[in-house]
């Protein structure tokens, strides 16, 4: 199996203000960070040596990494591009698996390299792979040719569109395509576009089952609640929260640390990091983090971390 590197340096912006007290690729989806179920994918098929980069809030990682890990920190973040660039001593040689550390997913790898092997031995502009999800025609980041080719990035187009798809996040890089990346850089604009600009023909490999890319705290609840399905809980609560007795769990995530007193009921919800008071009779649904103050009232560990979909309660 190919060496692997999860890109875990970003900002997380878009998540923001969670990820201004926690990384991204360490935010919980369900038992465990986001990260860490792209590890267990990747150690699956054996990948190795398994490298992650790191940089925004980079100490929070020390408790949670495993010893078959190798970090490369990077003290001026690089980009995806760069980040790979930078670990090129740590990955070794090879062709090289490519994975976004917010990306929640259970592809298929081995159908995916055989496939990037495929596309590289008949072409030896066939750089890297992608993998994606189908989309209807015109929407997602990529369009693609009846061939299963790139045709569409970024508002540029390389040739007819016959199907589009959204980009996973997850790809494999030829040990070619490695040694060009700049020092600092994206992979998608500094990388991928280039590429196809040259005539490169980028491969897509599709994946026919659900995914989530946890960038917005909308769909970070929904991770949670499809890790629930997916593993057959009606709910999940960690062993280091604490929960009331006349508190009620349905359908919902308790992360480690969280505090939930009171009665009521907690209902497609993620608990990240709270102390929740319920009142009586009142149910904490279908929010993240926080609800409106005739529901709930919170008290948080670190300033000021965030109530969505209604508004922000301040710390107290």
């Amino acid at each position: 199996a190919p060496p692997a590197m999860i890109l875990c340096a970003g900002f997380g912006t878009r998540l923001r203000p969670i990820t201004d007290v926690i990384p991204k690729p360490l935010v919980p989806v369900g038992d465990r960070p986001a990260f860490v179920h792209a590890i267990d994918q990747l150690r699956a098929i054996g990948a190795a040596p398994l490298v992650m980069n790191t940089h925004h809030r980079a100490d929070s990682f020390s408790a949670v990494l495993p010893p078959d890990l190798v970090v490369e920190h990077e003290e001026i973040i690089l980009g995806t591009a760069g980040g790979v660039r930078n670990a090129e001593s740590s990955l070794g040689h090879g062709d090289t698996i490519v994975w976004n550390g917010d990306v929640v997913a259970e592809p298929d790898l081995w159908a995916l390299l055989n496939a990037h092997y495929h596309h590289h031995l008949q072409s030896s502009k066939s750089a890297l792979t992608l993998l994606a999800s189908s989309m209807p025609v015109g929407q997602g980041t990529l369009g693609i040719s009846s061939e299963g080719f790139v045709v569409r990035l970024r508002g540029e187009t390389f040739g007819r569109e016959s199907r589009a798809v959204d980009f996973m996040g997850i790809q494999v890089l030829s040990e070619d395509v490695r040694s060009r990346l700049p020092m600092s850089g994206c992979l998608v604009g500094d990388v991928l576009l280039p590429l196809l600009r040259e005539g490169a023909k980028i491969p897509v490999f599709l994946h026919d089952r659900e995914w989530d890319d946890i960038g917005t705290p909308q769909a970070l609840l929904r991770a949670n609640l499809r890790w629930l399905k997916r593993t057959g809980l009606s709910s999940f609560v960690h062993p280091n929260a604490s929960v009331d007795p006349g508190v009620r769990i349905h359908n919902s995530v308790v992360c480690s640390g969280s505090e939930i007193r009171g009665q009521g009921l907690v209902e497609k919800s993620l608990v990240l990091l709270a102390l929740a008071h319920l009142h009586p009779a009142k149910a904490l649904s279908p929010f993240l983090l926080a609800v409106d103050e005739t529901h709930a009232s919170w008290k948080l560990p670190e300033p000021p971390l965030v109530a969505f979909l209604q508004k922000i309660v301040p710390p107290t």
